[in-house]
């Protein structure tokens, strides 16, 4: 079993390894072209889709951002991410159609061993061992995602809800829920009540539709 088949069959790996941080270093090259990029040059949209292991035919990326693999983020339609988006998708990260993430979000589908003498040492020719385990993080559609926000790793988050500012997400978070906090957890359910339709100017209203 290669390194990166034991990512997806959910078992511990190396990151170290000559195949894992190839990939990581074409994810980190490309990263460095679409940050350095202007944010109107229309080559930019084809540097991510390139390294992405999927992505929707609309997306944005404000920048800067750094994908730790790239080909291990699977995103649906529609996506929108703000300023300085940190994915460590060591393990896969599934986002759905229609999702928005704020500034400085950073989800870390990965994970080491608490016990010190699991996690790190050194091998008889004097390299470092590692042993990292990644639980897959799952986005629904719809989700916004606020600023300041973290998402660690093998966290569901549902279809249709929020996660407010500054959250550590380290529980599953159900469908239509509001959810905030350090750790993060579900307040309410989100309802027509919570409408801002009465801010929509008359002549916005058609637009404001397709929302």
């Amino acid at each position: 079993m290669t390194e990166e088949e034991k990512i997806f069959a959910g078992k511990m790996f190396d990151p170290r390894k000559p195949e894992l941080k190839e990939l990581k270093h074409r994810a980190h090259i490309a990263c460095q072209r679409y940050n350095a990029m202007d944010e109107y040059d229309p080559r930019r949209q084809e540097v991510m889709r390139q390294i992405l292991g999927r992505v929707g035919k609309v997306f944005y990326f404000q920048g800067p951002v750094q994908l730790n693999y790239g080909c291990h983020t699977f995103i649906g339609e529609n996506f929108f991410a703000n300023f300085n988006l940190t994915v460590m998708d060591d393990g896969p990260v599934w986002i759905g159609d229609n999702v928005c993430f704020g500034p400085n979000v950073s989800l870390m589908a990965t994970s080491h061993p608490l016990l010190a003498q699991e996690r790190m040492g050194l091998d008889g020719q004097g390299h470092t061992v590692m042993a990292e385990y990644a639980p897959a993080i799952h986005i629904g559609n719809q989700v916004w995602i606020a600023s300041n926000v973290v998402v660690t790793a093998g966290v569901q988050i549902g279809d249709n809800a929020v996660i407010g500012a500054g959250s550590v997400v380290t529980k599953d978070i159900p469908a239509g829920y509001l959810a905030y906090g350090n750790p993060c957890r579900p307040v309410r359910p989100i309802t027509a009540q919570d409408s801002k339709r009465e801010l929509i100017l008359p002549e916005d209203l058609d637009y404001f539709s397709f929302s």
